[in-house]
């Protein structure tokens, strides 16, 4: 507590140095938890630069400008704490010391756990951890932190979103990406922007995600936004950052002289790389640029007495290393909430919105490749002058890259909102209800031109080619729950059961076509095509329905803060599997000892925390496509017969009544530590995954089955590794706190 007294001198000589200026004089003394008085805590006038500094026996007196004023008491170490002058002279406070990581709420799904009675493999990163800087998405401010779970941007490219795995592969043909939940609602990592998000949780485990049922299966991630606290003053605060982005390294290529030293060796090239075209361009170059980035956040938030509001306004504009990359994202985000019945009656809702767009009708990817593999005694453009057109070699696999990077030319903007309400009802204290009510419209267009100069249509001899797409998404979410909690002397239970309906339509439609008589209308006028009377114009639409429907309960059992126990059961039915098997069943279990309560432990100060902890769960791998159970023909072009064309039907799929979920069976390990007054914490895991009726496409004679393949449960997928994260604060002083963090882990698929 020294050190403690220590800042708190340096932080009430910093406030002592404020002048007072006020007509009401309050005296009072601080005292800790304990009745000691707290030695130079700050005594502030909120909104004021007005600060005292408490004495050796924690008294203080301070001038302030009425009996609306507000003091603020603080002192490192403890909890800041609000007081309201009111016709008061004299006012004592008794400040709690800061909470303890391990008193810290974490979302488990459904509700909140203190990080001490956990007994699930679930790791917190809260904002004030998260990496700084250029950050693209919620992925990238918790990269690194998390043992386990793989975070990478896949490509360049400034329109893709950041890769998320957790403990690998657990499906042949489902999605590798653990469930984002933003507030409790499915999302995606670029959901809410990164400066609005107060904690991010991951779920890693079987027992843990169980809960979830078949959406939890590759982990969960949950995201928590910040809100608005009740009886908290209006606060707006701009958060922005510029950001260039260039290509440190690349690869080290032959120049064009190196190139022709080589060949005056008697060196021979292959393909396009044996003859020397006179000229010198370096093709990195000509397709990249130093890209600037530029982010802005804007947030407004405060609360009443019985409400509370925030607003966030977000744009960012991100360029690519590559020229002609890049995109643009606006995203706003407005929540309200109202407390009635003296606080039984919560009432909140709740409108996101965002619109992005990207200009790159060219596949990055692959014209840094052609830049990579170009002659580089090539030219650019013929005889060096862009009028005369774009170089091009015989070379089956060498196209020109600037030609993509100026004659590819696409757009494609999607806007997505989300509203959801919520209510929630509190006849007791030890009982609560909930009901989320959720509505998510995406939609998405698209257009992409290659006009008469770019390589593709020069080569097949067309003038031009467009496509033009769109797509709709519709989502409807219910959810309805009940938690209870509650003490019995060394005893404390919580319960929480519940209901979810989930349904999703989509619809898609596109087109293209070919031989336009101008580049001027680029992809807005399609019908201009020679394609339409050519026959070579294509048209294309789709749309799909699914339900997923979902009844849960969990209870968990804390004796003693020793002997934890957390059971968990989802019972989930998804519209996309086979009459007899649309139901799957999802139980988890998981048990922690707190070693460090023991008798045997409990004079040993410097741990604070050593909790043994083992977990199982069964979660479900749902069908990415809807409808595979279900036999399939599709029209495919006409016949000419009896003096009428009459389309032709073609298998498409076989009926599989039998197809089931994939279920994947998880074990899990750990241990959880903190020594040294928490300066030293972290976890150690081993888990094994076992996926068991692995779904995927088997090829299949014809006869007796009507088409060559046919999805099936047949496979086998096993999963096994370690996990260590590793927590310190080596250096903790007046000035500076240094908090660094290892993590490490293994994954081995078979």
């Amino acid at each position: 507590m020294k050190l403690i007294q220590h800042l708190c001198v340096a932080l009430g000589l910093l406030a002592a140095s404020i002048p007072a200026m006020a007509d009401v004089v309050v005296k009072g003394t601080v005292t800790g938890a304990n009745g000691e008085p707290v030695v130079a805590a700050g005594v502030v006038e909120a909104g004021t630069t007005n600060g005292v500094v408490t004495d050796m026996n924690g008294k203080y007196t301070i001038t302030v400008k009425g009996a609306a004023s507000v003091l603020e008491f603080s002192c490192i170490g403890y909890e800041t704490q609000s007081v309201t002058v009111g016709n008061r002279g004299v006012i004592d406070v008794v400040l709690e010391e800061a909470t303890s990581f391990l008193q810290e709420a974490v979302a488990i799904g459904y509700g909140t756990q203190k990080k001490a009675d956990i007994t699930s493999s679930v790791q917190s990163v809260k904002s004030e951890d998260f990496n700084k800087g250029a950050i693209l998405d919620a992925g990238q401010l918790i990269q690194g932190k998390v043992a386990g779970l793989q975070i990478t941007l896949p490509s360049g490219d400034p329109t893709s979103s950041t890769s998320v795995m957790l403990r690998g592969y657990s499906s042949l043909l489902g999605s590798t990406a653990p469930l984002v939940l933003v507030d409790g609602i499915p999302g995606n990592l670029s959901t809410v922007a990164p400066e609005d998000i107060e904690s991010i949780d991951v779920l890693k485990d079987g027992s843990a995600t169980a809960i979830y049922g078949t959406r939890g299966t590759n982990g969960v991630i949950i995201i928590t936004t910040k809100n608005a606290k009740r009886e908290s003053p209006v606060t707006v605060q701009y958060n922005g950052y510029a950001s260039a982005s260039h290509w440190l390294r690349t690869p080290d290529f032959l120049t064009a002289d190196e190139l022709r030293a080589k060949w005056a060796e008697g060196w021979t090239g292959k393909g396009d790389i044996s003859e020397d075209r006179k000229y010198d361009t370096d093709w990195l170059k000509e397709i990249s640029r130093t890209a600037i980035s530029h982010n802005h956040n804007l947030s407004i938030m405060g609360g009443g007495k019985h409400n509370t509001y925030t607003a966030n306004l977000t744009y960012n504009d991100n360029q690519g290393t590559i020229k002609g990359t890049g995109r643009t994202n606006i995203r706003a985000r407005v929540q309200v909430a109202q407390y009635l019945f003296q606080d039984k009656l919560k009432l909140s809702a709740e409108v996101m919105a965002d619109e992005n767009n990207s200009n790159t009708g060219f596949n990055p990817g692959y014209t840094y490749r052609q830049a990579c593999i170009q002659n580089p005694t090539q030219p650019v453009y013929i005889d060096n002058d862009p009028d005369k057109g774009y170089y091009e070699t015989d070379g089956y696999f060498y196209d020109n890259p600037i030609s993509y990077l100026n004659e590819r030319i696409g757009m494609r903007r999607g806007r997505n909102v989300r509203f959801n309400g919520v209510a929630e009802f509190k006849p007791i204290d030890q009982l609560t209800f909930k009901a989320l009510f959720v509505r998510k419209g995406q939609n998405s267009i698209n257009g992409y031109y290659n006009t008469h100069k770019d390589v593709s249509t020069t080569e097949q001899g067309l003038n031009g080619t467009a496509s033009r797409g769109t797509s709709d998404l519709v989502n409807n979410l219910m959810e309805l729950s009940a938690n209870y909690q509650q003490d019995f002397g060394n005893h404390h239970v919580t319960a929480v059961a519940g209901y979810s309906y989930d349904e999703t339509t989509y619809e898609s439609f596109s087109m293209s076509n070919q031989n336009f008589p101008t580049d001027a209308y680029l992809y807005n006028k399609m019908q201009s095509g020679m394609g339409l009377t050519e026959g070579t114009s294509s048209q294309e639409s789709y749309k799909y329905n699914t339900k997923l429907i979902g009844v849960f309960a969990r209870a968990t059992y804390n004796y003693a803060d020793r002997y934890l126990l957390m059971a968990s059961l989802r019972v989930d039915g998804s519209s996309k599997f086979g009459k007899d098997h649309k139901w799957g069943y999802f139980p988890g279990i998981s048990a922690g000892w707190r070693m460090n309560n023991e008798e045997f432990l409990k004079d040993v100060k410097w741990i604070n925390n050593l909790k043994l902890r083992a977990g199982f769960g069964i979660t479900g791998i749902d069908v990415n496509s809807p409808y595979q159970s279900l036999a399939s023909m599709n029209y495919s072009g006409y016949a000419y017969v009896d003096g009428h064309w009459n389309p032709i039907l073609v298998p498409a799929r076989n009926a599989n009544p039998d197809l089931r979920w994939e279920k994947k069976y998880e074990y899990n390990l750990g241990l959880d530590f903190a020594f040294l007054e928490e300066r030293l914490s972290g976890s150690v895991d081993f888990y094994r995954r076992d996926t068991k009726d692995a779904l995927y496409n088997y090829s299949v004679p014809t006869p007796p089955y009507t088409y060559g393949s046919m999805m099936a449960n047949v496979g086998h997928i096993r999963n096994q590794g370690i996990e260590v994260l590793v927590n310190a604060v080596p250096v903790r002083t007046r000035d500076f706190e240094w908090n660094t963090s290892v993590s490490f882990s293994t994954t081995r698929t078979a």
